[in-house]
């Protein structure tokens, strides 16, 4: 029998009063993820600055499974959204925070969930990263950390060690990403799954944004799928990406599903109704012009997609996502 491999050491270190919710997402996806032989590939660690019980956003606590000594030993550090005041108000750290991840090692991976990003900012471990945090906290961020490249219009960044997460389920979305990237596509589906989770999510949060799925400078489809982004409203079959790739029809389909767990044209459809929906929220633009800018072609076309996507009508999710009155013709 082979021997168990040795789990990836990851501390979720929470700080209070911290976001109870993504306090139990690294713990709960992480946690699933396992080998062939069922064997876990990571041992999840949730720590507080003091050892004590952590006190929540929302009235209850919880308890740490490890003493904040963890840190010393992780390869990933995971900080899930705080309200924790020193961060949030004036970009401070305390003492006895700064002093805890002055232990981590200089190699380990930092991951944030939400506002956790507050904390790594102020610690300066996001300088000269992108990074991103929730969109209601944006201007805040942009205020205390100026030189930091936000881009809040993304569920997750990746900057090869400094990985960070939009609000809430978004961390959801960074953990599978985390799991996909350690070990690979099959372990990532099998944790979605498991969890009843889509491995790309397709809803909530992510319903919000231009963008998806962050660029990396490692993956061979990658160029191609920022420039399909940036022309959503031209001519975007796989036969063109694969040539604008260089690649052969069967060689671009395998890497873009390898990279992304979606076929060309199924991610292309995604990206043409999330930047449908972002022209809605963010536009006048008359029903017509949101489908054609989208790529869409047609209102009929838009309407369909947006009903199968989202369960509305393009008139319908602009007046619940803009507070507008505004009566509009789904033509």
């Amino acid at each position: 029998m082979a021997p168990s491999p040795t789990p990836h050491r990851v501390v979720v270190l929470a700080i209070p009063p911290v976001i109870g919710y993504d306090l139990t997402i690294p713990p709960q996806v992480l946690g699933e993820a396992c080998d062939p032989d069922g064997h876990p590939l990571y041992d999840v660690q949730v720590v507080s600055v003091d050892d004590a019980p952590v006190a929540t956003s929302k009235g209850y606590a919880i308890a740490p499974s490890a003493g904040v000594g963890a840190l010393a030993s992780a390869q990933t550090v995971v900080v899930p959204g705080t309200q924790v005041a020193g961060p949030r108000r004036d970009g401070s750290l305390p003492d006895d925070l700064r002093a805890a991840l002055a232990t981590v090692p200089a190699d380990a991976r930092w991951v944030s969930i939400c506002t956790g990003a507050f904390v790594l900012a102020a610690a300066g471990i996001l300088d000269g990263h992108r990074a991103t945090t929730h969109w209601k906290y944006a201007a805040d961020f942009r205020r205390l950390h100026p030189d930091v490249a936000l881009h809040e219009d993304v569920l997750f960044t990746d900057d090869g060690r400094v990985l960070t997460s939009a609000g809430l389920s978004a961390g959801i979305d960074l953990c599978l990403h985390l799991v996909r990237t350690d070990h690979g596509t099959a372990v990532a589906n099998a944790v979605a799954r498991h969890m009843v989770v889509p491995p790309w999510r397709d809803g909530g949060q992510a319903q919000f944004i231009e963008r998806h799925v962050p660029d990396r400078a490692d993956e061979a489809t990658g160029d191609v799928r920022a420039w399909a982004q940036a022309h959503l409203d031209e001519r975007l079959d796989v036969a063109a990406l694969a040539h604008r790739a260089s690649m052969s029809v069967r060689t671009f389909t395998r890497r873009f599903r390898e990279e992304t767990g979606q076929s060309p044209g199924a991610w292309v459809t995604q990206m043409r109704v999330r930047h449908a929906q972002h022209l809605l929220e963010a536009t006048d633009l008359p029903v017509e012009e949101v489908a054609a800018r989208a790529g869409m072609g047609t209102a009929a076309s838009l309407r369909q997609h947006l009903r199968a996507s989202v369960g509305v009508s393009p008139s319908a999710y602009r007046r619940t996502f803009r507070g507008t009155s505004a009566e509009l013709v789904d033509a």
